[in-house]
């Protein structure tokens, strides 16, 4: 039989009862590899007299394409995203009032949470900012509200800043957690070409890496690596093959 393309990847937790599965998203490259050690036992000659397979080493790696914030969450730190987002406004352009107290309110000043930077609209030279007072050049801010010096009245500035977003995308916090939490899940990779299907089962895996890697004039592909092993049966994994060969 023959195989072509990526196939498909699903994940499932292992270690909370009734967990969702979750599909690893649009998989690009999937690579599943046995790894065993070797001892070779030696006399006189140059040739082993004996070989002997030690332990195995199952690992794998899924390349994505689609951007899962559930994948992140379940498959790798094992979290539950919550509802709404921790945004960013990125240069938001403004004008700083033309007359005293010379502010700018941002667009969403009402769920404001950090600034992130000032520039000048015309040159992109970067503001300072300060606590308070600003002079030339300088800004300060407070709840989504920036303040200007008045030397800078009227002028058109960019402004990037964080702000929270309810009811629409999912967000979720990192903590440090401790030594030895360990998220597991199964895997399922399937594929099929000529109505021949290739499935392998991966009873328990856990996720030892998760890459996030962006570049000029192409798309976001994160990586998922993981490693195999045995569940409470002993099993590891099953391969299903559709045809006898």
């Amino acid at each position: 039989m023959y195989s072509f393309g990526s196939g498909v990847l699903p994940g499932t937790r292992t270690d909370i009862p009734n967990a969702t599965p979750v599909n690893f998203g649009l998989v690009q490259e999937v690579t599943i590899d046995e790894t065993a050690t070797i001892k070779e036992l030696t006399g006189q000659f140059q040739r082993p007299v004996a070989i002997a397979r030690g332990s195995i080493k199952t690992t794998g790696k899924a390349k994505v394409a689609r951007i899962s914030g559930m994948a992140f969450a379940n498959l790798y730190y094992g979290v539950t995203p919550t509802a709404g987002q921790l945004a960013t406004s990125f240069a938001e352009a403004d004008t700083v009032a033309a007359v005293t107290p010379f502010t700018v309110t941002v667009l969403n000043a009402a769920t404001f949470v950090g600034d992130e930077g000032v520039l000048y609209a015309t040159n992109g030279l970067p503001l300072t900012l300060v606590a308070s007072a600003p002079a030339a050049g300088q800004y300060s801010v407070a709840s989504g509200v920036y303040t200007f010096n008045s030397a800078d009245a009227g002028k058109a500035i960019l402004a990037t800043y964080t702000y929270t977003v309810s009811g629409m995308g999912q967000k979720f916090t990192v903590a440090n957690q401790l030594l030895g939490t360990t998220p597991t899940f199964q895997a399922l990779f399937y594929t099929t070409f000529q109505n021949q299907a290739i499935s392998l089962k991966l009873n328990n895996c856990t996720s030892n890496k998760l890459s996030f890697h962006t570049k000029l004039e192409d798309f976001v592909l994160p990586e998922f690596d993981f490693s195999c092993f045995a569940d409470a049966a002993g099993n590891v994994m099953t391969w299903s093959f559709a045809e006898v060969s």
